[in-house]
C-alpha cells in the first residue's frame, strides 16, 4: 500500500500539494508504480491519473500489431481531457496533469446530470471539452462553433485504475442522457479498410481521429487521426514556432505523408498548399501582429457561470503557463447570463525574435 501513500509521494518528490477553493489535495507529477502521473488524491478519495494512449502512424499494420481481437471505434474529438467526479457535495473536474480545473469545474453540471453521482457516487466520467470558447488550446471540432461541449468517452471508478466495460457505460450513459463521443461500432484487426473509410471520411470533415480501444480487462488502447488534424495542429502553433521542439512540427508532417500514402491520395496539390499555408500564413500573422501592436500573442474567450471561477481560472493559468508564454487579462465582463473572461497568450521568445529582425538586427546561420 505504499505506493498508494500520498504523503510518501510527496516527500518523494513526485507528488505536490494543490489547494482549490479552500480544499486541499495531492496531485502526483510523476509515476509512482501503479499510480500514473496525474492522479489526484483528496483525503482518501484517489482519483486515478487517465492513461496516455499510443498513436499508430500506419493503420493496416498497426491494427495487426496491437490488437489480436475486436475493438471499439470511437472519434477522438479535438479538445482536452478532464475527469469529473462529487466531492463534498459538488462536481469538480480535474485536468490531464491532476489539477482542478476552473474552468470545467464550473460548467460540469451543464452537461453531465448531478444525478448520476447522486446514484453512482463513487464514478469518474472522463470526457474531452471541445470547442472555440476555452482557455487551453486553439483547435476544436467543425461541429462546434460556439462555446464548448463535454464528450463522454470512459468512466472510472474513485479509488481504482482502469475503466468500466463498454456496456456499463452505454447503460449508464443511456440513462443519464451523458452526451458522448461519436461511437462507429465494434471492429477487428483485418477491418483496416472499413477503418479507413472512416478515417478518410473524417479527414474530409476536418475532423480529428479515431480512438480504438478494447474491452475491459484488456484495456488495449491506440489513436490514430486525419493528415488534416495535423495541418490545423502547425495552423493553429505557428506564432509561437520558437517555443516548440522541432520534433512538433516534424511529427506532424510525417503523420500527414504516412496517411496521405495509405489512404491513396496521391499526390496532392491541396494537401501541399495546406501544409505550406499553416506555417507560413500563421507566421505572416504573427509578423503583422508585432508590427501594429509590438507583441505576438493568442486571444483567448470563455465563458464562467461564476464570478469567482473565473477569476480562479487566471490564478491557475499564471502558475502553470510555461516560462515561453505570459498570460494578460483583457476583460472580465457580464454577457447575457455568464461572465465572460478574455485573456491573451503572448509569445515572448518571439516577440524577441522579431523585434531584433524587423529592427534590422543580424542573424547568424
Amino acid at each position: 500500500m505504499a505506493a498508494l501513500d500520498p504523503e510518501q509521494a510527496v516527500a518523494a518528490g513526485k507528488a505536490r500539494r494543490e489547494e482549490y477553493s479552500g480544499v486541499d489535495y495531492v496531485r502526483y507529477t510523476e509515476d509512482v508504480k501503479d499510480i500514473p502521473r496525474g492522479t489526484a488524491a483528496f483525503g482518501d478519495r484517489l482519483v486515478y491519473g487517465y492513461p496516455h494512449i499510443g498513436r499508430i502512424l500506419a493503420l493496416e499494420p498497426g491494427l495487426a500489431q496491437q490488437f489480436d481481437g475486436p475493438f471499439r471505434v470511437e472519434e477522438k474529438i479535438d479538445g482536452f481531457n478532464v475527469r469529473v467526479f462529487r466531492l463534498d457535495g459538488k462536481l469538480v473536474a480535474l485536468s490531464r496533469g491532476g489539477f482542478v480545473c476552473p474552468f470545467s469545474t464550473d460548467r460540469a453540471a451543464e452537461f453531465i446530470d448531478p444525478a448520476l453521482f447522486e446514484d453512482h457516487p463513487d464514478l469518474v466520467v472522463c470526457a474531452e471539452v471541445a470547442g472555440p470558447d476555452n482557455p487551453y488550446i486553439e483547435g476544436h471540432p467543425p461541429f462546434v462553433t460556439r462555446d464548448v461541449r463535454f464528450f463522454v468517452f470512459d468512466l472510472m471508478r474513485l479509488g481504482k485504475p482502469g475503466f468500466l466495460p463498454a456496456a456499463k457505460l452505454d447503460a449508464l450513459a443511456r440513462r443519464y442522457r451523458l452526451p458522448r463521443v461519436e461511437a462507429f461500432g465494434r471492429y477487428a484487426p483485418a477491418d483496416a479498410g472499413a477503418i479507413g473509410e472512416i478515417v478518410t471520411r473524417l479527414n474530409a470533415e476536418g475532423r480529428e481521429g479515431v480512438v480504438l480501444k478494447t474491452d475491459p480487462p484488456a484495456t488495449r488502447r491506440a489513436k490514430y487521426v486525419t493528415a488534416n488534424s495535423g495541418i490545423q495542429d502547425i495552423r493553429a502553433t505557428a506564432r509561437s514556432i520558437m517555443d516548440l521542439p522541432a520534433e512538433y512540427f516534424t511529427n506532424r508532417i510525417l503523420r500527414l505523408v504516412l496517411f496521405r500514402d495509405e489512404h491513396a491520395l496521391g499526390q496532392s496539390a491541396e494537401f501541399d498548399c495546406r501544409l505550406g499555408a499553416a506555417f507560413l500564413d500563421g507566421l505572416y500573422e504573427a509578423i503583422q501582429q508585432f508590427r501594429a501592436e509590438h507583441r505576438v500573442y493568442r486571444r483567448f474567450r470563455c465563458r464562467f457561470r461564476e464570478r469567482i471561477n473565473a477569476e480562479r481560472m487566471m490564478d491557475h493559468l499564471g502558475r502553470v503557463a510555461s516560462r515561453q508564454v505570459a498570460i494578460a487579462q483583457r476583460d472580465l465582463r457580464r454577457d447575457g447570463g455568464r461572465w465572460l473572461l478574455e485573456f491573451d497568450r503572448v509569445y515572448p521568445t518571439m516577440n524577441g525574435l522579431l523585434g531584433h529582425l524587423l529592427g534590422g538586427g543580424l542573424v547568424y546561420d
